[in-house]
């Protein structure tokens, strides 16, 4: 028996799931909720600003009244974190499974402005795009076979304690009916705080070391954590961590050493160093390719910049709601892929990703914008038209 999905189809699963989970109102007559969406999901399969899209469109509501719209739905960072996270954990899997991987990171916007309320609105890393000065968002990402969907996500404040932003990202992740059995990080929450908290909570992890310390050609020999990374041979170890306030965490050690063969261009010894705790690692090979396992949260986010509507707004308040959005724009293609798109094989789900890119699904909801408010109106000019360039 055949179906079909339609743009029709799409656009009206996403919006009602939008209005429902992020509580959208009507604004005015002339710009109800779902046109609100519309234009929004236009402008994120164009990759441009909300109000270009709206002048694109020949009869969406103007520019000004768009935006408007879209700050009288926008409350404040709190709620709207809350909101977001009530639409994500509506399109996770019902059935999870039994204590799954969950990928945590951090993914940094680059930003030219200045703040809109509290310096620490805006994130301090290293240069990239131009700038040091970042919206950073946290995430946690379910990792299973099928359903590889974003749990859980949160704004991050300059100078915020981690521990508590992964207090908060497992605790939404746990309202999904979550329990991770192995909690996979980046090298960026290697930190006293971080692996206290995960101890405390009874929560295994795995995340790369990033090597501190004396060099071997120091005086005293290496030290630190860079002890690991002159390693001739892969092994097992124990690493202590000191914080300033005097607290100390204990984690164990894996070192994989292997030949980099030609790899991103190098050749040469490698060394990749983990901390992992709670759990019984296989071989430091083994560990290698559990962790690269992670890797999906990273094109989680490039998927999400794929969907992300273009702001030059200041207020941190209302870029959440475009990256919650687009979130759960991938969230509902996860969802599609395995509900609706998925194959018959020996008692199983086949997925078919090449039905459906991300892409193709905004798109596809591109068109639905298209059909209801057409174009933007013919330039009229005051030259001929020619039939070909260079006539």
């Amino acid at each position: 028996m055949q179906y079909t999905l339609t743009p029709a189809h799409v656009h009206t699963l996403a919006a009602d799931l939008l209005i429902e989970q992020l509580e959208l109102t009507d604004y005015k007559r002339t710009c109800p909720a779902r046109t609100l969406l519309s234009v929004l999901f236009a402008a994120g399969a164009r990759l441009t600003s909300l109000s270009a899209a709206g002048s694109d469109l020949r009869h969406a509501p103007s520019p000004e009244t768009l935006r408007k719209a879209l700050r009288a739905n926008t409350p404040d960072i709190p709620v709207l974190e809350a909101r977001i996270n009530d639409a994500l954990r509506a399109t996770a899997p019902a059935h999870p499974g039994a204590r799954p991987h969950v990928a945590i990171d951090l993914t940094l916007t680059p930003y030219h402005g200045t703040h809109h309320a509290h310096e620490n609105e805006l994130y301090r890393s290293q240069a990239k795009s131009g700038t040091t000065h970042f919206h950073a968002y946290a995430t946690a990402y379910l990792i299973r076979h099928g359903q590889r969907v974003t749990l859980a996500l949160r704004f991050v404040r300059q100078g915020e304690d981690l521990a508590r932003v992964v207090q908060r990202l497992l605790q939404t992740a746990r309202k999904a009916g979550v329990r991770p059995g192995l909690v996979l990080l980046d090298r960026g929450f290697f930190a006293v705080s971080v692996i206290r908290y995960l101890q405390a909570a009874r929560t295994p992890f795995l995340m790369p070391v990033p090597l501190r310390g004396r060099k071997k050609d120091h005086a005293k020999g290496p030290g630190g954590t860079r002890v690991f990374g002159y390693w001739s041979r892969s092994g097992r170890g124990q690493h202590t961590l000191r914080h300033t306030s005097g607290k100390t965490a204990t984690v164990g050690i894996v070192v994989h050493c292997r030949n980099r063969a030609g790899r991103r261009g190098q050749h040469g010894r490698e060394r990749l160093v983990y901390a992992y705790w709670g759990w019984e690692p296989p071989s430091a090979a083994g560990v290698s390719q559990l962790y690269r396992r992670r890797f999906g949260i990273e094109t989680s986010y490039r998927q999400m910049n794929q969907c992300r509507v273009r702001t030059c707004t200041r207020d941190p308040a209302v870029r959440l709601f475009l990256v919650g959005v687009a979130l759960v724009l991938r969230n509902v293609w996860v969802w599609l892929h395995w509900s609706v798109l998925a194959g018959r094989q020996r008692g199983r789900r086949a997925l078919r990703l090449e039905l459906l890119s991300v892409k193709a699904l905004l798109l596809m909801l591109l068109e639905v914008a298209v059909e209801r408010f057409g174009f933007t109106e013919p330039i009229h000019t005051q030259r001929p038209v020619p039939d070909r360039l260079g006539a």
